[in-house]
């Protein structure tokens, strides 16, 4: 599986007195995304965790398109588009429910031993799971 959707709605704290979803609030979306994608393939991240696996982020990217307001109905689009090694890249989309871009986004995990604090190979049952 190369990409994953998921949708929720603007909650009223994350938004500004107009309205409008403060854009440090991102990050934490596409995160959702991610922990869904690996989910939709049969991954757990908190079971990574507990095997000694972390994935923390090394580089964070975000275009703003338009702004999501409070009560919308967001939908997040997370793709990979190339097999991981050490690292895992992820692209992502984010629609309103009328299906206007609100942004585009990019992010970089590596794979990190938590005994060792060192990073190391994407495990082979996450390799086993992907169709790329």
């Amino acid at each position: 599986m190369d990409f994953n959707q998921f949708s929720f709605r603007v909650r009223y704290a994350e938004t500004d007195q107009m309205g409008v979803v403060y854009h440090g609030n991102y990050p934490q979306y596409l995160e959702m995304g991610r922990v869904e994608w690996l989910r939709a393939i049969g991954i757990s991240y908190k079971t990574m965790e507990e095997n000694g696996i972390m994935l923390p982020v090394i580089s964070l990217s975000i275009k703003y398109k338009k702004s999501a307001l409070y009560d919308d109905l967001l939908t997040v689009t997370t793709r990979i588009h190339k097999k991981p090694l050490v690292r895992i890249e992820f692209d992502y989309e984010i629609h309103n429910e009328a299906n206007e871009l609100l942004i585009t986004a990019n992010t970089v995990l590596a794979f990190m031993d938590t005994k060792a604090n060192k990073p190391m190979k994407c495990p082979d049952y996450i390799l086993d799971k992907l169709n790329i």
